[in-house]
């Protein structure tokens, strides 16, 4: 359960994001917050996973608070949900690591991917001992893109080939088209389709192995 605080000085907008968040499986609104006095004094009160901050508050910018939130309060994550277009805003958040930044107004879509990235990235860190480039690549967003599904070619869909993604993430030790249709339940022709379509835009690498009986095979792995 992550526990959340929304700093919003506009009530109505406030009450939507609270209804966004009800929406949203695991994630407990512990306050309302309408000034950033009222915000540092909930996260004094309160033990709190994730800061939903506007910049324009009564009492002073929401980004003025930055330094005060991470000198008290560093293990709060914080997201900017503002109206603020100016470019000083989105850099003075950079600089103290503010996970995302929202351009009011925001639709529940919107809303419910990026709180839901947030976690996904907050359950990689949580189950993961061991840091390496894969890892990082994932949480800072450096990794490779994922192929829009309209650009997906003929004979390749989406969910199929997130499935594949998953099967070759799954086999460190790599696995072949012949394993990998077993798996799927699909032909060996049409998982290596999909798994040469994967080493074509650079999300797998492929190498050639002998198998037990000296056949030459191609063997997948997820691209690190």
């Amino acid at each position: 359960m992550y526990n959340v605080v929304i700093a919003e000085d506009d009530y109505r907008v406030a009450q939507i994001h609270e209804e966004y968040l009800a929406a949203i499986d695991d994630m407990k609104l512990v306050g309302k917050a309408l000034t950033g006095e009222d915000a540092m004094r909930l996260l004094g009160e309160n033990k709190v996973d994730l800061l939903l901050l506007d910049v324009y508050m009564p009492d002073q910018l929401g980004t003025d608070l930055l330094h005060k939130i991470r000198e008290e309060h560093p293990e709060v994550d914080i997201m900017l949900i503002t109206a603020a277009k100016e470019k000083a805003f989105l850099e003075k958040a950079i600089r103290y690591g503010v996970h995302h930044y929202l351009i009011k107004p925001i639709t529940l879509e919107r809303f419910k991917e990026t709180i839901n990235q947030y976690k996904k990235k907050k359950v990689m860190l949580q189950e993961t001992a061991d840091v390496d480039q894969s890892l990082l690549d994932r949480v800072f967003g450096k990794g490779v893109k994922e192929p829009e599904r309209s650009n997906l070619p003929p004979g390749i869909d989406a969910m199929t080939l997130k499935k594949v993604k998953k099967l070759l993430e799954d086999n460190k030790e790599g696995i072949t088209s012949e394993k990998a249709g077993e798996i799927l339940g699909a032909s060996r022709t049409t998982a290596r389709r999909y798994l040469e379509y994967l080493v074509g835009i650079e999300q797998a690498t492929v190498e050639q192995v002998y198998g037990i009986v000296g056949r030459p095979e191609r063997r997948y792995y997820a691209r690190g």
